[in-house]
């Protein structure tokens, strides 16, 4: 069940999933600056949630936290109806929350398939599903794919078929919220140093993925936050039913 407070406060609001740790803090932390009133979501972490909000708001932000499952329709519903209560409306949602688990197909157990498709596509979909029907006019969604669905890399198919219906379904719903002046994109981040991305890989293969990109280097939380909020913030207003490759070059 979400934990927001019934605390109002007059700026703008930004559901942010999968927010207590990665990426999803990294974005929660950027919009705060930014001036949004952030809505912590997470699963099942609360201390690491409850720590980030705590240093949004001593860094003179606000954020406050919403535990929900995104897997879970009614935890999604509900979610959103105490964002809404608590604030009178969302303006921004960013659909960060997701899993990774690796497997060649011929390997990928069904278990491994249904855990993923409920997270990343579901998961995806019931945020997408609430937002639609909720989030204030010229409001922004932002949807998380991954570049893997240019590399097509081993291992990588079910995770990356996932990714890769996010991105249909975020073109579409762009064109279905025609006159509400709400943009719908999708951010693909390639590889980005967070403990995600280093759990189970050898320095030699974290160095070898790290030069991959033209760039040279791993992609940083920051870096991915600072591409979200071009896409929440007034300058990314044009932008509209696109997936924006955020790899430094990698594909």
């Amino acid at each position: 069940m979400s934990d927001v407070s019934s605390k109002v406060v007059p700026n703008k609001v930004a559901i942010v999933t999968g927010a207590s740790r990665g990426i999803g803090a990294a974005i929660a932390g950027r919009l705060a600056r930014d001036g949004f009133t952030v809505v912590v979501n997470y699963a099942g972490n609360a201390e690491t949630a409850e720590t980030l909000a705590r240093g949004i708001e001593q860094a003179g932000g606000r954020a406050l936290t919403a535990r929900a499952d995104v897997a879970d329709p009614a935890a999604v519903r509900r979610m959103f109806e105490a964002a809404e209560t608590a604030f009178g409306g969302i303006d921004v949602v960013v659909n960060n929350a997701g899993i990774m688990q690796l497997a060649r197909i011929a390997d990928a157990d069904d278990a491994l398939f249904d855990r993923q498709v409920a997270v990343n596509l579901k998961g995806t979909f019931n945020v997408l599903r609430e937002a639609a029907k909720r989030l204030h006019d010229g409001g922004r969604i932002v949807n998380f794919s991954t570049s893997v669905v240019g590399t097509k890399l081993e291992s990588y198919g079910v995770y990356t078929a996932t990714k890769a219906a996010v991105e249909a379904l975020t073109g579409i719903l762009a064109k279905e919220l025609r006159g509400r002046s709400i943009t719908v994109n999708a951010v693909a981040p390639g590889p980005t140093g967070t403990d995600l991305f280093f759990h189970g890989k050898s320095p030699e293969l974290v160095e070898r993925l790290a030069k991959a990109a033209p760039l040279e280097r791993l992609g940083t939380p920051e870096d991915i936050a600072g591409v979200v909020a071009f896409l929440a913030g007034p300058d990314g207003g044009w932008v509209n039913g696109q997936v924006l490759r955020a790899n430094g070059g990698l594909v």
